[in-house]
């Protein structure tokens, strides 16, 4: 199967291709290198990739469509995995220009391509976030999710919009899928994990919001590539769905930062203040639905992937 990731050079798009293209798929990952973080660190990503020979790499910003078009024209997908996206709750209110463009007319350009290229199938990042403050436990698909408390929420809310009147407008087949909280080696550096780490090496107190009262379902970085390999991998995919992807698991934040601790052998110093806007209390993924149709079974639990993710960590930067 001809597969393009967008996103390649980014935390999830990183190793979903590793894993596509070491499974003897072709991947044309795709990533514009942005400054968002550390292009040092998306670039060690791609030196990665790029020992495959199933792997290449194109330089391109989703916002420029007749430099996508050309490459839809020119590489003939079968698939394409659209992860390319501005990430960060908290950078959406900083710089709201950033999301539009990429997250609402960018998008759009990666649907009219697949819809100009015989109709190509499309699985694509939505998030968590749209949930926003969801009052049922855990967060359901068919849950309303029609109040998001961030800029970021509110564009991955219109990509499945948007997804759904291609779908139903031109029969274009779209899978989103509600990513929650994932973590591991190569992590994206604004996500907690990163920073708590790096501060707690420093010998830096880690801000813990709203007193360390939060929940997450982390999710490590293998369960989440693994789930999106079998849909992309899949005989037929629906018209038009919307999946929740994440371990299932409510983890208190303070049991995440307590692994930490162990796996890095250092004690952290908390900084505790008050929620954030944009952010919310808890997050928890029903499963059920994506377990029911693609086998979905996370299987790492939240001691083995801190212990893998903190063995990365010092070694990467100690390096």
């Amino acid at each position: 199967m001809r597969i393009l990731v967008t996103g390649a050079a980014g935390f999830i798009g990183a190793d979903l291709s590793h894993k596509l293209s070491a499974s003897g798929h072709t991947v044309c990952g795709l990533d514009n290198l942005n400054d968002y973080y550390a292009v040092s660190l998306k670039r060690d990503r791609l030196a990665q990739l790029e020992q495959s020979k199933n792997f290449t790499f194109v330089e391109l910003d989703i916002c420029d469509k007749t430099g996508l078009e050309n490459l839809f024209l020119k590489n003939g997908f079968d698939r394409v995995i659209h992860l390319a996206a501005q990430a960060g709750v908290r950078y959406s209110i900083e710089n709201p220009a950033a999301y539009i463009d990429s997250n609402l007319v960018g998008f759009g350009n990666i649907l009219e391509c697949c819809r100009e290229t015989n109709g190509i199938d499309l699985i694509y990042a939505s998030s968590s976030s749209v949930y926003g403050e969801n009052k049922s436990f855990p967060f359901r698909e068919t849950d309303r999710v029609d109040h998001p408390v961030s800029l970021y929420a509110a564009t991955k809310k219109a990509n499945e919009l948007m997804a759904h009147s291609y779908s139903s407008l031109f029969g274009l087949k779209t899978i989103g899928l509600r990513f929650f909280t994932v973590y591991g080696p190569w992590g994206r550096p604004d996500m907690a994990p990163m920073r708590f780490a790096q501060r707690m090496l420093n010998d830096e107190p880690i801000p813990v919001y709203n007193n360390g009262n939060m929940i997450r379902d982390f999710t490590y970085i293998d369960d989440i590539s693994e789930g999106v390999v079998r849909i992309a991998l899949a005989d037929s995919l629906p018209e038009y769905k919307v999946y929740n992807i994440g371990r299932g698991e409510p983890v208190p934040l303070m049991d995440f930062i307590s692994a930490l601790e162990r796996h890095l052998g250092v004690k952290a110093d908390l900084n505790l203040m008050p929620m954030q806007d944009g952010d919310v209390p808890r997050t928890m993924a029903d499963t059920s639905s994506l377990e029911s149709d693609f086998a979905y079974q996370p299987s790492v639990s939240i001691d083995d992937g801190v212990r893998e993710f903190a063995h990365w960590y010092k070694s990467y930067y100690s390096a």
